[in-house]
């Protein structure tokens, strides 16, 4: 008899206690009571139980801005960068190369220079001891070879990095593409 009677103290025991989890894992009494209530509204009404599965169904990420993909485009525009990046350069010699390389270059670093104000992430200089401190943003630095233990860090810097300070690039005029680096050009005869 006393073990019946110790079993149902254990059952009740249980079941309250896995009643206040559930409790705690719905955020508390009042959630509870609102989950129940969505839930009671919902499973008479329709047009609210879309409602409810719209607002639980995550919104779609949002559209890139398309200023990189802008970038893009002038660095195209004004200095054939694409064309030359994606030209297959196994028939040119090295000379050919180097001379579309060094145009390539001064032009690309004037669109830069007009549409971007950059600056290193680090200022130091490449071969420089540096610390990371801890706390330091992860998109900003980078670390390579031995990552152990917690920051701050010391190690030598390989590269500063760029960062934009500024951006200077209009927006697409309405209802062109975004997305289209250059058009293709077409000569009607």
């Amino acid at each position: 008899m006393d073990y019946l009677i110790g079993a149902l103290l254990g059952i009740v025991l249980g079941g309250v206690g896995v009643a206040f989890l559930l409790l705690q894992l719905a955020g508390g009494l009042s959630y509870f009571k609102l989950a129940l209530t969505v839930s009671k509204r919902a499973a008479k009404e329709s047009d609210f139980a879309k409602k409810v599965q719209e607002l639980l169904v995550p919104p779609p990420p949002p559209k890139p801005s398309g200023i990189e993909i802008r970038l893009l485009g002038i660095l195209q525009r004004d200095a054939r960068l694409l064309d030359f990046l994606m030209e297959n350069l196994q028939p040119f010699s090295d000379e050919q190369i180097g001379s579309s390389v060094r145009e390539i270059q001064l032009k690309s670093q004037k669109v830069l220079q007009k549409h971007l104000v950059l600056a290193p992430v680090l200022s130091q200089k490449e071969g420089d001891t540096v610390t990371v401190p801890k706390g330091f943003d992860p998109s900003e630095i980078q670390l390579v070879g031995n990552v152990t233990g917690e920051p701050p860090f010391r190690g030598i810097l390989q590269h500063g990095g760029w960062m934009a300070k500024e951006v200077n690039i209009q927006k697409s005029p309405e209802g062109h593409n975004p997305f289209v680096l250059m058009p293709a050009e077409v000569e009607l005869a």
